[in-house]
């Protein structure tokens, strides 16, 4: 179908197809395959590749000027030749659903103008060979009524067909969360303490996030890291809380986090909050093997350690002095307010954030009674320390030490606490619409 021209098709059907009439009454049923030419791991692992030939067809030839990025997805090109080459036509189909949301897919919503009459979604799971948990939609769309797709609520059914509530789906706007943290790029290298490296703006993407001092030259290529400094320390730290503190499920994996409104500027107890969240973090992986380590959040004296810290930079912020200079116009790329994120007095953390301290500081504590330790560990250093290494060089899961082990625990449910504290404020801030 993507490769053949239609005069191969069967004459009774030929003869529908070139008489607008019955073209009219003709509806397409299709269960296209879901393969994409690119991967969420192709953005953010410099080993992987794209997939070769998996959506190389006439049909791309002829669309992917128009429909770029979305051209790489197979079930996009039989929807796409369908509506623009049997007009008129009714089209049922079982889809991805990133279709009506994915922000590549702003170009195909432009020009894909049909009404979508109605919609049900189910889990990815409930069909044979689709990896993954994902929601599959049912749609049914009208090509003789030209209009543009900008939300609908569809029915969702569970595993076994039984009905469990409405989704409500949205059409993305221009800009997203990506958009939103780019604005606060800090473009020069003096004063950089780590990068964090964004991935997609929809929840599918959310473990691709993390911090690093030393991104992979594919991300950094593609601009898919985001340099921190002590000006936009609290921005980045957002960007990481709310992506990671939703928990994730079949049926929210492809919704997409948005540019937010300004809510979040006078909210220090959300900004503090969110700066614990992403110091204690498991996505935090800053180590002080890839260069000095910025981001150690307690003193010597508070974890007792033996030696003084090549770096007070995190202690510093947090105590309000760090220094404020005022940045230069041209050292974000998109950076317009004149309101400085540098805290100025000790920060007030609430009593959610200060468990997280607490259980944090136990666990430093902790590490810097063991011997043959490095005094400027993080928090990732201080975990391969206590789990070790695999053959393959992965950490492992789990440690022999029992108190580490307990210590750990208190800090992930000290974490767990405060992102549910800090989830209303996803949405209230409109980083995520419900």
């Amino acid at each position: 179908f993507l490769n053949d021209d239609f005069s191969k098709l069967p004459k009774p059907l030929k003869d529908i197809i070139d008489n607008s009439e019955k073209r009219k009454k003709l509806l397409i049923y299709i269960n296209p395959p879901y393969a994409e030419a690119t991967s969420s791991s192709t953005i953010s692992n410099a080993n992987s590749k794209h997939k070769k030939n998996v959506a190389s067809s006439k049909t791309k030839e002829k669309y992917e000027k128009i429909l770029k990025q979305a051209s790489k997805e197979l079930y996009i090109q039989f929807m796409f030749r369908i509506y623009k080459e049997i007009q008129g036509a009714k089209i049922a189909t079982f889809s991805k659903i990133k279709m009506l949301q994915g922000t590549h897919y702003k170009e195909l919503r432009k020009l894909f103008l049909s009404k979508l009459e109605k919609m049900f979604v189910v889990p990815s799971y409930t069909f044979d060979n689709v990896k993954g948990k994902f929601p599959i939609g049912f749609f049914i769309w009208n090509t003789q009524v030209e209009v543009s797709f900008k939300n609908i609520s569809a029915n969702v059914y569970d595993k076994n067909g039984i009905f469990i509530g409405k989704k409500d789906l949205f059409a993305s706007p221009n800009k997203n969360i990506k958009d939103w943290l780019r604005k606060y790029n800090y473009k020069v290298k003096d004063g950089c303490i780590g990068y964090l490296v964004r991935g997609s703006a929809d929840i599918q993407n959310n473990n691709v996030i993390f911090l690093t001092l030393n991104p992979s030259a594919s991300v950094l290529k593609a601009s898919n890291a985001n340099t921190i400094s002590k000006n936009n320390l609290f921005m980045n730290a957002i960007f990481l809380s709310v992506r990671r503190v939703i928990v994730p499920t079949w049926l929210n994996d492809r919704d997409q986090f948005l540019y937010p409104n300004d809510g979040w500027m006078e909210d220090s107890e959300f900004q503090n909050d969110c700066l614990a969240f992403t110091l204690f973090h498991g996505q935090n992986r800053i180590t002080s093997t890839e260069g000095v380590n910025h981001w150690i959040p307690f003193s010597e004296a508070e974890v007792e350690a033996q030696e003084r810290f090549e770096s007070h930079f995190m202690t510093d912020f947090i105590n309000g002095k760090a220094k404020i200079g005022k940045p230069k116009k041209d050292e974000f790329e998109g950076f317009s307010t004149e309101k400085s994120f540098i805290p100025q007095e000790p920060l007030t953390f609430s009593k959610e954030a200060q468990a997280v301290f607490d259980t944090g500081q136990a666990l430093w504590k902790y590490y810097h009674q063991q011997d043959d330790i490095e005094v400027n560990a993080s928090l990732y250093d201080i975990k391969a320390h206590f789990q070790g290494r695999n053959e393959k060089g992965r950490m492992n899961s789990k440690s022999n030490d029992g108190q580490y082990t307990h210590l750990l625990q208190n800090l992930r449910g000290a974490l767990h606490t405060l992102a549910k504290k800090i989830q209303p404020k996803v949405y209230e801030y409109g980083f995520l619409k419900k």
